[in-house]
C-alpha cells in the first residue's frame, strides 16, 4: 500500500471518528433534555409562586378566584418552597393543591388528606383531589381519606395547611376533635416545620351553635387550641382581612361570599 493510499486510509478513519463524536455529540442534549422534561410520570419541574399561579394547568375556576383568594401572597406567607412536603387539608376542589404542587416541584410532595367524616357524609369529597393526583403535570399529589386524629404520611412534614375549614373540624365535629386534628399535626411536622391555618372570622363571645351555622370561628379558638397541642404561635397576616365583613351573616350569603374576613395565623413546632 503506497504512502497516499496510508494517507487516504488515516484520513477516511479520522473523518468516521469525528462523525461519531458529533453523533455522540448530538445525542447528550437529547439525553439531558429527556431528564429534564417531566416526562415517565414526574410532574413538572419545581417552579416560582408567579410561574405556579399563572401555570397552565390551573383551571379557569382556579384562576377567577385568584383575586379574592390572594395565593401569592399566602404561599409566601407559608414558607412554600421546592422539595417541600406539605398536607393540604380538606382539600375541597384541590385550589391550593395545584400549586402546591407546582411550587414544591418533583422533589417536594403534596398529600391532600380529605377527613373520613367528610367522605362519609359526602362520598364525592375526595374526586376532585383524585383527579388531580392522576393528572401527569401532579404526580407529586397523593390523597387519602383518614381520620384527621393521625395524617399518616411517609415523611416529616413541612407544611400542615388547611384552608377555611378549621371551624367545620372545631363546630361541624367538636373542640377535641379539633385538638386531636392540632396534635396529628403536630406529630406529623419535623422540628421547625409550620401549621398554617385560614379561616373565616366570628365575633368573639358568641353562642356556639349561632356561630357554627355563621361557619365562622373566633381567631383567638384556633390560637388556643394550637397552642394546647404544643405549637408556639409565629405569625399572623392581614392580606385576607376585611374589616367591612360584619361578621354576623353566613359565609354563603350573597352579601359576602368571597368577601369575608379571614385571619391567617402560622404556627411552629419547635425545634427542641
Amino acid at each position: 500500500m503506497t504512502k497516499t493510499e496510508h494517507g487516504a486510509r488515516r484520513g477516511r478513519r479520522a473523518a468516521a471518528g469525528m462523525l461519531s463524536l458529533l453523533a455522540v455529540g448530538m445525542a447528550v442534549p437529547t439525553i439531558a433534555h429527556a431528564n429534564v422534561v417531566p416526562t415517565l410520570g414526574r410532574g413538572k419541574p419545581a417552579i416560582g409562586i408567579s410561574r405556579a399561579i399563572a401555570d397552565n394547568d390551573r383551571p379557569e375556576q382556579d384562576r377567577s378566584a385568584d383575586a379574592a383568594r390572594k395565593p401569592a401572597a399566602l404561599l409566601t406567607f407559608a414558607g412554600i418552597r421546592p422539595g417541600m412536603a406539605v398536607a393540604d387539608v380538606m382539600p375541597g376542589r384541590g385550589y391550593f393543591t395545584r400549586l402546591f404542587s407546582n411550587v414544591v416541584g418533583p422533589k417536594g410532595h403534596v398529600y391532600a388528606i380529605v377527613p373520613a367524616w367528610l367522605a362519609q357524609k359526602k362520598p364525592t369529597a375526595a374526586d376532585a383531589v383524585n383527579a388531580i393526583a392522576q393528572e401527569a403535570a401532579f404526580a407529586n399529589v397523593s390523597v387519602s381519606v383518614e381520620p384527621l386524629e393521625t395524617l399518616s404520611v411517609p415523611r416529616p412534614l413541612d407544611v400542615v395547611w388547611t384552608s377555611q375549614n378549621y371551624h367545620d373540624i372545631y363546630y361541624g365535629q367538636s373542640a377535641d376533635a379539633a385538638l386531636a386534628f392540632d396534635k396529628a399535626a403536630f406529630a406529623a411536622l419535623r422540628p421547625g416545620g409550620s401549621l398554617v391555618i385560614v379561616d373565616h372570622v366570628a365575633l368573639p363571645g358568641g353562642v356556639t351553635a349561632d356561630i357554627a351555622k355563621l361557619h365562622r370561628i373566633d381567631p383567638a379558638i384556633i390560637r388556643q387550641q394550637a397552642e394546647a397541642a404544643g405549637f408556639v404561635f409565629q405569625t399572623d397576616s392581614t392580606v385576607l382581612a376585611n374589616p367591612s365583613d360584619p361578621h354576623t351573616v353566613p359565609v354563603f350569603d350573597p352579601s359576602i361570599r368571597g368577601k369575608t374576613d379571614q385571619v391567617v395565623l402560622k404556627f411552629v413546632k419547635p425545634a427542641r
